[in-house]
């Protein structure tokens, strides 16, 4: 009979006994706690304590000198999952100090639909110590690789990309790491490179605690790196597969590093080993990992060099992701500035300020406009516009829309009849996007508005003084594009002064609550104490801007009082 402690009863050692006791490989059940509730002869014999002394016992108890893996059994426990673990250490009854080695699986047992323990089948390993070495390596490798899914790609941010790529590889497979891509095709002007020179930007970098700030000399992230044609970045970027740099002798440290004046620096850091792995999509290459290691660190082997390419060509996908959203988001945000290119005043006595602020890098720029229309006999049309939807096709949307609009303020009509003609014009063209839209028609003399709105927010009147602020009451007609029609005007007084501020509904709107009360608290707005209309703007984007989950646009506009 096999010696067991107390255990739950719906494990029958009894049973597991008369399988698993004629067996020669190690084997033990614990329960939910990773105490031993069995252990077979075999196992008895090769750990050289009798059973009484592992039962009731965990396994750090019974041999405080083995790396038992406990974390990895508690794993098994929680997701049910079976892993292989790999252990060594020095066993109590053992003479001398010769380290044993292990190779385990661990299951999870489940009784009646419950959790009831852990079963581990052990067999010693009989290795070398260069063996032992290889199959640590291939531990961390596999480590690298399974992170890699979690850890590379968590937004489509490239330099977060490049940063998660060098932070996985350091320590587990480098002292330091380095990203480094090709600058964007859509970008500010960068100065020419010298010829026969290979220009990078360095994305990310990230190197262990004694080597940071050393390594900080030759460039961090956001420089750009320039590299001699025979150095070993080029070399890989042209063959695509990765360079291995032995750097035993000025030679070949000359050779691999960017620029002739880099070895020294590389000598007085004790780098020893250099690879180069081309970060590639469909054969077209787009940066470079580059690993170093120093001082006691082994060389680079032909593992590393499999792993360090696997990583690179996981993170190259997500690096790919991240590049196309960069380009279009790019494009699309400079389209949206050509097009909304601050409006001049139609007048000399009109004073316009107006601000264009994206959610984020995340969100793709929207359809949100406005402008400023003169008109004959001193008026002048204000409109404020939000195309749905985002990315390159809502801003090319957008330019239709106000093109169309400047087409028909020419025609002197009233702001209703505006957005009506408007709404039949695009429902004729094509244009497959909806927008809302607000018009405002204001005299020479700033003492008359008439307002019109297709599906938008009201607009906000601020006047000067003690006379506080009002929020228009204007019948909201259907979005432009549409079809149906049905907008009306109304009329409001201006005093001397008044600001007429209008805005998209990404200042206002938020998930968690009402429009209607978000809206209500724009009467709260005042003019600052100087009247200067750039520093209200300020002031709202403040307030109003923080947790916004769309783009806001917002324009504030008067009629100067001494020119009037």
């Amino acid at each position: 009979m096999p010696v067991h402690a107390d255990h739950p009863p719906s494990i029958d050692v009894a049973a597991l006994a008369a399988v698993l006791d004629g067996t020669t490989a190690g084997v033990a059940v614990f329960d939910t706690e990773l105490r031993y509730l069995y252990v077979n002869p075999a196992l008895v014999r090769h750990n050289g304590l009798p059973p009484a002394a592992h039962l009731g016992r965990r396994p750090g108890e019974v041999m405080p000198d083995i790396d038992a893996r406990e974390d990895l059994m508690r794993a098994v426990l929680a997701d049910g999952r079976a892993r292989e673990i790999t252990s060594s250490g020095r066993l109590p009854a053992a003479s001398g100090t010769a380290r044993c080695y292990w190779h385990g699986a661990y299951h999870r047992l489940e009784m009646h639909g419950r959790v009831a323990g852990v079963v581990g089948i052990v067999l010693e390993v009989v290795a070398s110590d260069d063996e032992q070495r290889q199959l640590a390596q291939a531990q961390r490798h596999l480590s690298l690789l399974d992170s890699a899914n979690t850890r590379i790609g968590t937004t489509l941010d490239m330099d977060t990309t490049c940063a998660e790529l060098a932070d996985l590889v350091v320590p587990g497979l480098a002292d330091v790491a380095t990203v480094e891509v090709f600058p964007r095709d859509v970008a500010p002007p960068v100065r020419p490179a010298p010829p026969d020179v290979v220009r990078l930007r360095r994305a990310a970098m990230s190197a262990v605690r004694g080597l940071s700030r050393g390594v900080a000399r030759f460039g961090v992230a956001g420089d750009y790196i320039d590299y001699q044609e025979d150095a070993a970045v080029p070399r890989c970027l042209a063959t695509n597969l990765p360079v291995v740099e032995s750097l035993t002798d000025e030679e070949r440290v000359a050779r691999a590093a960017p620029s002739p004046d880099r070895v020294a620096g590389y000598r007085e850091l004790g780098l020893h080993s250099a690879v180069a792995v081309p970060i590639a999509v469909r054969g077209t290459p787009i940066g470079v990992l580059g690993l170093l290691r120093a001082g006691g660190s082994p060389v680079f082997s032909d593992d590393d060099v499999v792993v360090a390419r696997e990583l690179a060509g996981r993170a190259a996908v997500h690096l790919d992701h991240a590049r196309r959203f960069t380009h279009e988001h790019t494009i699309a945000l400079e389209l949206q500035r050509s097009l909304l290119s601050e409006p001049r005043p139609p007048h000399p006595h009109i004073e316009v300020a107006t601000r264009y602020l994206p959610a984020d890098r995340s969100v793709l720029v929207g359809g949100d406009w406005f402008d400023v229309i003169p008109l004959p006999d001193g008026r002048h049309l204000k409109a404020m516009g939000d195309v749905m939807g985002h990315g390159v096709e809502a801003a090319v949307a957008m330019s239709h829309y106000r093109s169309l609009l400047r087409l028909l303020a020419d025609e002197e009509l009233p702001p209703h009849r505006i957005l009506q003609q408007l709404d039949r014009m695009v429902e004729r063209s094509g244009i497959d996007r909806a927008a809302t839209c607000l018009l405002a028609v204001v005299d020479r003399g700033g003492e008359m508005c008439e307002v019109a709105s297709a599906g938008h927010l009201p607009p906000v009147f601020i006047d000067p003084g003690a006379a506080g602020t009002r929020i228009c009451d204007v019948p909201a007609g259907p979005p432009l594009g549409t079809g149906f029609g049905g907008y009306r005007s109304a009329k409001m007084e201006c005093g001397p002064g008044t600001v007429l501020f209008m805005y998209t509904d990404g200042l206002v709107e938020r998930r968690d609550e009402d429009i209607d009360a978000c809206v209500a608290r724009l009467k709260e707005l005042t003019l600052p104490e100087d009247g200067d209309l750039e520093t209200l703007l300020d002031r709202v984007l403040e307030r109003f801007g923080p947790g916004a989950e769309d783009d806001i646009a917002v324009m504030a506009s008067r009629t100067r009082v001494d020119t009037a």
